[in-house]
């Protein structure tokens, strides 16, 4: 009889667990999004503060910082847009590359963010899948641009420049140069692949059309 209530006990509290478990799982996602969020806007307005002086102090708008920082970044895009400040940006640019310690963290971020927002179409053609750092290991990169056919180990084989991201920092990685044959082509965007990389491969591209497209005829550079 105490055995038999023990089982029962048991089973009602690893019933009573998972049920919790799984309220858990489901709640916890949400609960740390939620909280990268109030995280990075807590972070934002703080970084925003000084801003809250432009504000008019008849004028009490909540987080005013914030749109007044919006509304200069629209000032700014539309004035680059008619060209006034772009020698400007690009002097300042022209400095920061000129600096040492500056210059790798700049490039990275300009280009990470160049990646994203898919613009740099010249960069990063195309996403790839290729055996590295071992045969039977598999590394998902981005294909940059043709080899010279000059610095090539053969004339026969189209060689191709491969940058591969380090997760979860893909503004470092490594550079190699493979023939075609080895290199296989994934219809996936840049955006999902830099997610997939950062992410660890946690988050992955939802559908995909044709897994593998190994035409090359279109990056073939004329010589």
């Amino acid at each position: 009889m105490i055995n038999c209530l023990t089982k029962i006990v048991k089973r009602l509290i690893n019933y009573i667990w998972k049920l919790f478990l799984n309220g858990l799982l489901t709640i916890l996602p949400i609960a740390l999004t939620i909280a990268i969020f109030k995280i990075t806007i807590t972070f934002i307005v703080s970084w925003l503060e000084p801003l809250r002086k432009i504000v008019p102090p008849y004028l009490d708008i909540p987080y005013g910082e914030v749109i007044v920082a919006i509304l200069l970044t629209f000032l700014i895009g539309t004035i680059l847009k008619i060209f006034v400040l772009r020698s400007i940006i690009n002097t300042i640019e022209s400095l920061l590359i000129k600096l040492p310690l500056v210059r790798p963290v700049y490039m990275g971020f300009k280009q990470l963010i160049r990646a994203f927002s898919g613009k740099d179409k010249i960069t990063f053609k195309k996403v790839v899948l290729v055996e590295f750092p071992r045969k039977g290991m598999f590394s998902l990169g981005f294909l940059t641009s043709e080899l010279d056919h000059k610095l090539a180990p053969t004339q026969e084989t189209h060689y191709y420049n491969i940058f591969i991201p380090t997760t979860p920092n893909p503004t470092s990685g490594y550079f190699i140069i493979l023939p075609e044959n080895d290199i296989h082509i994934i219809n996936i965007t840049r955006q999902e692949a830099m997610a997939m990389i950062i992410s660890g491969g946690i988050i992955q591209p939802e559908t995909v059309v044709c897994p593998l497209n190994n035409d090359f005829s279109s990056l073939h550079e004329k010589k």
